[in-house]
């Protein structure tokens, strides 16, 4: 099984969204991209690690790196990303959700990163939901 996960900057949610597919489907080929690719966020690093999945080998690709890959699931996990995503050429069952974008928090430090927990836990059930199915 081949899967695809799309965000704007491929580097919070798509990342996590990719970390927990591949720990719960080991078997299959999990991909993640972005339209606007910049690097995978080190928060999204830390508060991954503290769920026991290690991402900081992931890198930050551009969706047409893949265009030429026929995936089963293409899943879109921020609504700017599912915007474009027609103009992506692939085959695949098309899933959307549009998580909040940790990137975006404000507040102080602790605010943050519970931010980004909140999103990582939201992505996490979705993952374990998509699995079961």
């Amino acid at each position: 099984m081949k899967i695809l996960i799309l965000c704007t900057g491929n580097s919070c949610r798509s990342q996590m969204a990719h970390g927990f597919l591949q720990s719960l489907l080991p078997n299959a080929q999990i991909y993640s991209a972005g339209t606007a690719p910049h690097g995978v966020h080190p928060k999204s690093i830390i508060i991954m690690k503290e769920v026991g999945i290690d991402i900081s080998h992931h890198t930050s690709n551009h969706v047409d790196e893949y265009k030429d890959i026929e995936h089963d699931y293409i899943i879109t996990v921020c609504d700017r990303a599912h915007e474009s995503c027609p103009v992506f050429i692939g085959s695949g069952k098309r899933i959307h959700y549009n998580f909040p974008d940790p990137d975006a928090a404000n507040g102080t430090e602790e605010e943050i990163m519970d931010s980004f927990r909140s999103t990582r836990n939201l992505i996490h059930a979705f993952c374990k939901g998509f699995v079961s199915k």
